[in-house]
C-alpha cells in the first residue's frame, strides 16, 4: 500500500463531493489535499471522468509540480495547486471549479458583491476576481502564472489568503482553498451559492446596494467572533 494511501483517500472523497454538489460538469474541476511535513500533495489525474475516478488513480506531486507517485498524469492546473502550496504554509486543501455562477462573474471580470447575510457569514469582503492575466503570463508557464495571478491579486488588494479563502479568476473560474480539503469544498460550494444570490438580486433590482457594514459585522462577529454564539458549545 502506498505511503501516501490516507491523504490520496482524502483528496479523493474531496473530489467525489464536487460532483455530489453540483459544481463540476463532466471533468470540469479538481480538488487536491497537502501535506505539507513532507512537501506533497495529492491531486485528480488529468481528464478521469469522476465516475470511473478511484482512490488508487489519485496522483502524489511535490510542491515543485513532480510526480512523486502515480501512473496516470495529473490535472492540467497541478502547477497552480503546486505555487499556492509552496506560498501559503496554513492551507492544506485546494479546490478548482468551472460551477456556473461563480464562472459567470469570473467571466464578467466583476467581484461578487456582499449583498446578504448569507455571503457575511463566511466572508466579511466581496469575492475578488482576479484582473485577466497578461499576454506575457499566457504565453510563459499557463498553470504556473495562474498561481502568481491568484497571489498578487490578493496582496494587491491587502487581502490575507487565511481570511480570504476565494477568488475568482477573471476570464477562467473559481479557485478556493481551506485549512483542511473539506473545508476547500464547503468554500467552493459557498462561493457558488452567494455568486448564485448576487446574481439574482441584481436582476431583481439592479440598484441593490452592498450589505451594510453593522450587518456584515455581526453575522460575521456571531459565528466567528471572539463572542461568538452560532451553533453549539464545544
Amino acid at each position: 500500500m502506498s505511503e501516501f494511501q490516507d491523504l490520496k483517500k482524502v483528496a479523493y472523497r474531496s473530489n467525489m463531493r464536487l460532483p455530489e454538489l453540483g459544481l463540476v460538469l463532466f471533468t470540469f474541476g479538481n480538488a487536491s489535499a497537502a501535506d505539507h511535513e513532507r512537501e506533497v500533495f495529492a491531486i485528480k489525474p488529468s481528464g478521469v471522468p469522476y465516475d470511473e475516478l478511484n482512490v488508487d488513480d489519485i496522483v502524489i506531486v511535490d510542491f515543485d509540480g513532480n510526480v512523486v507517485e502515480g501512473e496516470m498524469r495529473p490535472s492540467s492546473d497541478t502547477d497552480t495547486h503546486a505555487v499556492l502550496y509552496k506560498h501559503w504554509g496554513n492551507i492544506g486543501g485546494i479546490v478548482h471549479t468551472h460551477s456556473t455562477y461563480g464562472t459567470a462573474w469570473a467571466q464578467a471580470q466583476k467581484d461578487i458583491p456582499i449583498m446578504g447575510t448569507t455571503h457575511a457569514d463566511h466572508l466579511t469582503d466581496d469575492i475578488p476576481c482576479a484582473p485577466p492575466m497578461s499576454d506575457e503570463m499566457i504565453q510563459g508557464d499557463y498553470e504556473e502564472q495562474t498561481g502568481h495571478q491568484i497571489i498578487n491579486a490578493l496582496d494587491n488588494r491587502g487581502l490575507s489568503y487565511e481570511e480570504v479563502e476565494m477568488i475568482l479568476v477573471g476570464n477562467h473560474a473559481p479557485f478556493t482553498w481551506g485549512q483542511t480539503a473539506e473545508k476547500a469544498v464547503y468554500n467552493s460550494a459557498v462561493l457558488e451559492e452567494v455568486a448564485k444570490m448576487a446574481y439574482l438580486a441584481r436582476q431583481i433590482n439592479p440598484e441593490a446596494p452592498r450589505l451594510k457594514d453593522t450587518l456584515i459585522k455581526k453575522h460575521w462577529d456571531r459565528k466567528h467572533g471572539d463572542d461568538a454564539y452560532y451553533g453549539q458549545e464545544n
